[in-house]
Parts: C-alpha cells; sequence; structure tokens
C-alpha cells in the first residue's frame, strides 16, 4: 500500500464524552485502510507555526470499492481523538466543510488470524477506537470476539456501545468505579482469557496497558498484539522520534520506528521494560565508557 497526500473537508465534528469523533473525506486513503492503520494530519492552517503532522488511529473508514466504514459517505475516515494541546484544540474547532490536509493510511495493521479461533480485544480510553473495525473483520472470519473497554471514568470509555452489538462478551472497567468494574483492564483480562479459551489477544491503549496485556496473554498461553502509543513527529519513518526496543527473529534487539514497522507489534517481542532508552545489548547501541557495552 503506498500512502497518499489528500486534501480533505469535515464531514462532521462531535463529542463522544470526553473525546471528539471527526469523519473527513480521504479520497484514495479509505479504501486502502485496515484496522491498526492511521493517518497523520496537518494541524493550524495554512500560515502556522505548527509543522508536525499529529498522528490518529482510524477508527473507521469507508468506500465506495470496498462499501464498508462509518457510513457518512463514502472515501472517509472517522477518528476519535482528546484535546491535548494547540494542535488538536485546532482540529477540534473544525466546522462542516473545513480543510483539512490528510496523508494515509500510515503503519502496520493487525494480522488477523487464518483460522477462526477466540479473541479478546483490548481498549483503554479512546486508544479503542481501532477495535471496533478489527471486532467485524474477526467475525467476518469466523472468530469469536471478546472485548476488555478500560479508562479512569465513564465519560473517558469509548465505543461501550458499539462494543455490545460486535461482542460476545464486554467487561467493563474504570479507576474510579463510575461504571462497570472498579480497577483496571489488568485486573479482569486472565479470566477472560481463561472464559473464553482466547488464544489471541489484541490491545491499543497506554503503553503501561499494553506492557501488562503483553505479560498476562504470555502468562496465559494465548499471542498478543500490541498497537503502541508513541509521539510521532513524521510519520514515515524519517525523524526516529518513535523508535522502541523490539526483539527480532534472530533474537537480537533492535531500534524500529513505531510509524513504520509499527503501531502493531506482537506483544512477546516489545522490551517494555526499555521503552524510551536505548538498551546496551541493543544493535548498534552507543558503547559505554572503555569501550564496551
Amino acid at each position: 500500500m503506498s500512502p497518499l497526500q489528500v486534501v480533505g473537508q469535515v464531514v462532521t465534528l462531535r463529542r463522544a464524552g470526553a473525546y471528539h469523533r471527526i469523519v473527513l473525506t480521504a479520497p484514495g486513503i479509505a479504501a486502502q485502510v485496515r484496522p491498526g492503520h492511521f493517518v497523520a494530519l496537518a494541524v493550524g492552517g495554512a500560515q502556522t507555526s505548527m509543522l508536525l503532522r499529529r498522528a490518529f488511529s482510524v477508527h473507521r473508514a469507508g468506500s465506495r470499492e470496498n462499501g464498508q466504514g462509518s457510513g457518512r459517505g463514502s472515501d472517509t475516515v472517522e477518528l476519535v481523538f482528546a484535546v491535548h494541546g494547540r494542535g488538536t484544540a485546532w482540529l477540534a474547532a473544525r466546522r462542516t466543510g473545513d480543510a483539512v490536509d490528510v496523508v494515509g493510511p500510515l503503519g502496520r495493521p493487525f494480522a488477523l488470524p487464518r483460522e477462526p479461533v477466540s479473541c479478546v480485544l483490548v481498549g483503554g480510553g479512546y486508544g479503542s477506537a481501532p477495535l471496533f473495525a478489527l471486532a467485524e473483520g474477526l467475525r467476518e472470519r469466523g472468530c469469536g470476539v471478546h472485548m476488555v473497554l478500560g479508562a479512569a471514568s465513564q465519560d473517558r470509555l469509548f465505543g461501550v456501545v458499539e462494543a455490545k452489538h460486535l461482542s460476545e462478551t464486554l467487561d467493563v472497567t474504570t479507576d474510579d468505579g463510575s461504571t462497570g468494574r472498579r480497577g483496571i483492564v489488568s485486573d479482569v483480562l486472565p479470566d477472560v482469557i481463561a472464559a473464553t479459551g482466547g488464544e489471541v489477544v489484541y490491545a491499543c491503549g497506554p503503553m503501561g496497558m499494553l506492557a501488562a496485556v503483553a505479560r498476562i496473554a504470555g502468562q496465559s498461553g494465548a499471542a498478543s498484539q500490541c498497537a503502541v502509543e508513541e509521539s510521532m513527529a513524521c510519520g514515515i519513518g524519517v525523524c526516529m522520534t518513535c523508535v522502541l526496543p523490539v526483539v527480532g527473529d534472530d533474537g537480537v534487539t533492535r531500534m524500529v520506528r513505531s510509524c513504520v514497522e509499527g503501531p502493531v507489534f506482537r506483544g512477546d517481542r516489545v522490551r517494555w521494560d526499555a521503552v524510551g532508552t536505548v538498551p546496551a545489548d541493543a544493535l548498534g547501541a552507543p558503547a559505554l565508557e572503555g569501550g564496551h557495552r
């Protein structure tokens, strides 16, 4: 798949609890999107000093070619985001018909099982956005779909109603106990995997949550795929700001780019305890004083 750059238009923008949902026209991009892909948006307008794009996972995509997606018209992508700074504040202030420059699809999407298996999908906050299209794809392959959604509070959960329609079972957790079970997703995940016979665990959300999910999946004998949340300055593999340590098939740790080799990685291959660092044993790591690593 070759990423495209198009100038899209805002179709709709509305609130979803603590978040915003935006639908953009993206001709040529939507047809290529698979669950786990992301797009990078230019923010701030033509005269802005904000030069870096903002990366967003795709919640839904619709196109004339595949006939799927948000149901809001052909050739559209739907994104979910929270306002964290000037870039997302600018995006939240858009109106219907406003132009937004879009590059995508970007990254490596989720891999679907070749045979029908029981799958557990785990999402944290609005990080759960890509899981719903994934759930549909899994169901089309005859896989069992079970979902676990968590957030700090009820208003920071995303997609609970949608999850009820797409999954055979749904467990909800909130840190403050405002809805569902008080606690975090890792509190319930071992029991969910055991009860459903989960063989593959898919996860999207904060890095700490992903580390816990990967660990629990491994302990339960399940494979895991995690869509990481790393800051991306370019989204196309040039700037090297989103690297993290990942173990390859040969057992060697390499610093790989989340935006190109990811954002989806096998959970058992990411060295979660070393994220944000360059491990001394990573290929190409700087030599320590004295010439030794």
